[in-house]
């Protein structure tokens, strides 16, 4: 009897329970508020050259690398020609934030990067490639106090620099006294030389070798054919000079104000932007290398290796001079040259 009770108990116990959850009201799930999306960040550039050249070229490949890697999330806007600023106030507008990021070099402000100086001293780069390498190396390693007020963002050079003249130049001898325009470190080396360096703007050239003012000049190779140069120059002589540095530096405070996703996107791009303006320029001077001499007749004249010893004898002074200067500034020149060579003998061409 009892057990017959106890199980009646139980089931009007379940039944009740039953009962009672089958009226609880149903919870009603929170709807989700939707992650709104990132806003979009747009970023200036500005840099001093006209669009075809190729410190233009490699600021809208960049750009366009940025944009891709980040999903579109930042847009950059290019100011290239001196439309935002001008070389001579590049680095100064950045810092300003006229610019979140600007493109110049170093060696148009004399004094300011003095370390860098070094890069652009006649050490016998034979590519651009091979020196914007170098150069993004020394920068990473070295951590130059001349840009600590900026984020570096890639590093790179032109092609080496080299006499093209409308005589052959084939000794000291030929280039005793003879005028050539130069600009920058090609001046110094020029007169070193023993020439008649005349500084003077590329965009003055072709009328002074008209006029005769100049029987040639000192520069990359691309302008053989970029300027129809090979039309007046018929010799290079194939003695690399220098090689002229870029930088392309960022507003710190434009920096910082950068999710992580976006500074990581382009601190990847780095080495990798760095690298490319150098293939791409070399690319380029083949062309223009190849153009000249099958359709303008130009010729290379190769130094023996005597006469090139002599040149290197007459440009040490120069790289010695720079070593003690420097290092009376307390900057540690002779570790940035030692190493300059080192990455240099590592990358090869």
């Amino acid at each position: 009897m009892k057990s017959k009770l106890g199980f009646i108990v139980f089931v009007f116990a379940l039944a009740l329970t039953i009962s009672i959850a089958s009226c609880a009201p149903v919870a009603t799930p929170t709807p989700t508020t939707p992650t709104p999306a990132p806003k979009p960040i747009t970023l200036t550039f500005a840099n001093f050259p006209p669009a075809p050249t190729f410190p233009c070229v490699s600021m809208e490949r960049w750009a366009k690398e940025v944009e891709k890697r980040t999903k579109g999330l930042v847009k950059v806007k290019t100011f290239p020609g001196g439309t935002l600023l001008t070389a001579r106030n590049m680095f100064d507008g950045v810092l300003a934030g006229v610019a979140d990021i600007g493109c110049s070099c170093t060696s148009y402000e004399p004094g300011r990067f003095p370390l860098l100086a070094g890069n652009d001293l006649p050490v016998g780069y034979i590519s651009a490639t091979q020196a914007s390498h170098v150069l993004w190396d020394l920068t990473q390693e070295f951590k130059p106090k001349s840009l600590a007020d900026f984020k570096v963002l890639h590093m790179y050079t032109c092609a080496p620099v080299y006499i093209q003249s409308k005589d052959p130049i084939r000794s000291l001898e030929d280039l005793k006294g003879y005028e050539l325009r130069a600009a920058g470190t090609g001046v110094v080396i020029l007169k070193a030389l023993g020439a008649a360096a005349i500084g003077m703007p590329m965009s003055e050239v072709p009328e002074a070798l008209q006029k005769g003012v100049i029987k040639g000049y000192t520069s990359s190779l691309e302008v053989l054919m970029d300027f129809k140069y090979a039309e007046i120059v018929k010799y290079v002589t194939d003695y690399p000079m220098c090689v002229v540095s870029f930088a392309v530096v960022m507003n710190k405070d434009s920096w910082n104000s950068l999710p992580s996703s976006v500074k990581k996107v382009i601190d990847d791009l780095g080495e990798e932007q760095s690298v490319w303006t150098g293939q791409y320029m070399d690319k380029h001077i083949e062309k223009s290398l190849k153009w000249s001499k099958e359709e303008q007749g130009v010729k290379i004249i190769e130094l023996s290796s005597e006469e090139k010893a002599r040149w290197d004898e007459k440009l040490k002074p120069l790289i010695d001079k720079w070593v003690e200067e420097t290092e009376a500034k307390g900057l540690p020149a002779k570790k940035f040259l030692k190493r300059l060579y080192e990455l240099k003998a590592k990358y090869g061409k």
